[in-house]
């Protein structure tokens, strides 16, 4: 892989997560806090209702400051500039009042671009209940960003209960197209997260071995790489992959916009349904 390609693919500078306000969400704030923290950058939480909040329930958001308390980041009683004196981390709390999230949340992205937005999904009902896969793809189609989806009903790479990063073993599927670039180089940034502990890099070709891509990965010190070779169905297989290898994470480059764009629609649906951590969908050339 040349410099340039590597090159092309830019750092994270920004991070967006829509919050319901609900348990269920918390883990995917965690995983959000934690990419603001390592990149030092600009963390949007912005949740949509049918009315504004008043001034007494903005302290429904993630609570930021008694996080990074509880996880030992920042002395208890901080005050709320301590976010960013220490971390470099400038952090907007949003609420618009919508009867239709989705349209809000892309109005809203039109005129605030970020790069990373984090997602929680329902377990075995995929998307949250103001986005389903059809929206999604929309979604990332109107912003051109890079979508972490986190399943709220198994484990993730950030643990809620201390900030603690487990990042070991990330899987990549790959094939010609779409170009895989885009996600083995995100890959393998991945060791920025744990503090330099080792990362494996599964790259996973479902199909014919004579089809696999030639990749050059690029060099950081704390990955290695493996090639794997499946046969039958691309879903299943990754699937299977993810649970042989205890996989922390699945990163797909996707194509045109569309979210997980090697598998199209249903297949969509049941990766996010089913997979045992979260999967970043991850924009790539559509050439």
């Amino acid at each position: 892989m040349s410099e340039d390609a590597t090159r092309d693919v830019p750092f994270v500078q920004s991070v967006f997560h829509p919050s319901e306000f609900s348990e269920a969400s918390l883990n995917a704030f965690a995983h959000a806090l934690v990419l603001a923290l390592v990149r030092q950058t600009e963390l949007t939480l912005l949740h949509v209702g049918r009315e504004h909040l008043a001034e007494d329930e903005w302290s429904k958001f993630p609570p930021i400051r008694r996080t990074l308390e509880h996880w030992g980041l920042l002395e208890q009683g901080s005050p709320r500039s301590a976010i960013f004196d220490e971390f470099n981390v400038r952090v907007n709390k949003v609420n618009l009042q919508s009867l239709a999230p989705f349209r809000a949340v892309l109005k809203y992205l039109d005129e605030h671009p970020t790069d990373v937005i984090v997602l929680a999904t329902e377990g075995r009902q995929g998307m949250p209940r103001w986005l389903r896969s059809s929206a999604a793809e929309k979604l990332a189609r109107r912003t051109g960003t890079h979508t972490l989806f986190v399943p709220n009903s198994t484990r993730g790479f950030v643990s809620l209960q201390d900030g603690e990063v487990t990042l070991r073993r990330v899987l990549v599927p790959v094939n010609r197209r779409p170009d895989p670039t885009a996600a083995v180089v995100i890959a393998s940034r991945t060791p920025a997260l744990t503090g330099g502990e080792p990362v494996e890099i599964i790259l996973l070709h479902v199909g014919d071995a004579a089809d696999m891509p030639a990749i050059e990965c690029p060099e950081a010190p704390a990955c290695s790489y493996r090639e794997e070779q499946r046969s039958g169905d691309t879903v299943e297989q990754i699937l299977a992959a993810a649970r042989d290898h205890d996989v922390d994470l699945i990163a797909m480059t996707t194509s045109g916009g569309s979210i997980l764009d090697a598998l199209s629609g249903t297949n969509t649906e049941q990766v996010l349904r089913r997979s045992p951590c979260p999967v970043l969908a991850v924009q790539g050339s559509s050439a």
